[in-house]
C-alpha cells in the first residue's frame, strides 16, 4: 500500500480489497478516501501455491463484494460492483453484491480467528481441529470472542452467526489454513490481521465500557 499510495491517490476509480481481515479497507480509505473503497472477500475456498505458477484450490470459491463502509443512497460505486459481479460469474466464480460488506468481513474473521492460530499451533487441518473434543471447544470459544469484538466496530454479529460459521467450517473440506501453511514453509504468520484485529477491537470495547 505504501508503494502504491501516491499512484492510487492520483486516480479516481474505486479500489477493491479481497484480502482477509477487517483492517484493509480502513487503510485503503486513508489513501483514497471512503468514497473510493470497495470491500470484498472470498469464502468457501481453500487454496495454496503448490509450486511456481501452480495453485491447488478446493471449494466453490464464492466472492462477496460491497461498498465500504456501507452502501449509500444512489451510491455511484454500485454500477462498478454490478459489473464485477457479472464478470466473476461469467468466469465461473460465484459472486454476489452485499449491502453490508462489514458484516460479511467480520463473519469471515470469526472463522479465521477461530481456526488459523490454533491450526498453526496444533498442525491440524480445519476438520481435525473443529472435531477434536478439546480443540473444537477452543475454536468455538475464540469465534465467540470475535463475535463480541465485532460489536466494538459497530457490527452486531449474533449467536446465530456464531453457530452458522462454526457449522460451516466444521463441515467444510479438511484444509490446511493459510497460517499453518505459512508455518510449515517458515514464512511470517498473519497473526496481526486476524488475532491482532480482534484484540484491538476487544480493547476498544473495554475502554468504551469503562467510559
Amino acid at each position: 500500500m505504501t508503494e502504491l499510495s501516491e499512484w492510487l491517490r492520483a486516480g479516481s476509480v474505486p479500489v477493491l480489497s479481497l484480502q482477509n481481515g477487517v483492517d484493509n479497507e480502513p487503510l485503503i480509505s486513508e489513501v483514497v478516501g471512503e468514497g473510493r473503497v470497495l470491500g470484498g472477500l472470498a469464502v468457501r475456498i481453500g487454496g495454496h501455491i503448490t509450486e511456481a505458477g501452480k495453485v491447488f484450490a478446493e471449494g466453490v470459491a464464492q466472492i462477496v463484494v460491497g461498498a465500504w463502509p456501507q452502501q449509500q443512497p444512489d451510491d455511484s460505486r454500485m454500477a462498478l460492483l454490478k459489473k464485477l459481479e457479472v464478470a466473476f460469474n461469467e468466469a465461473g466464480i460465484p459472486a454476489t453484491v452485499t449491502e453490508d460488506i462489514r458484516y460479511e468481513l467480520w463473519r469471515k474473521l470469526v472463522i479465521n480467528n477461530g481456526v488459523n492460530p490454533l491450526s498453526a499451533l496444533t498442525l491440524l487441518d480445519t476438520r481435525s481441529l473443529t472435531r477434536h473434543p478439546e480443540f473444537g471447544k477452543m475454536v468455538y470459544g475464540m469465534m465467540a470472542e470475535t463475535v463480541e469484538a465485532s460489536r466494538a466496530d459497530g457490527v452486531n454479529l449474533t449467536q446465530r452467526d456464531l453457530d452458522d460459521v462454526f457449522e460451516l467450517i466444521s463441515s467444510f473440506n479438511a484444509i490446511k489454513t493459510s497460517m499453518l501453511v505459512d508455518k510449515e514453509k517458515g514464512r511470517p504468520l498473519e497473526l496481526d490481521s486476524s488475532a491482532g484485529a480482534v484484540l484491538r477491537q476487544a480493547q476498544r470495547q473495554e475502554c468504551l465500557s469503562r467510559n
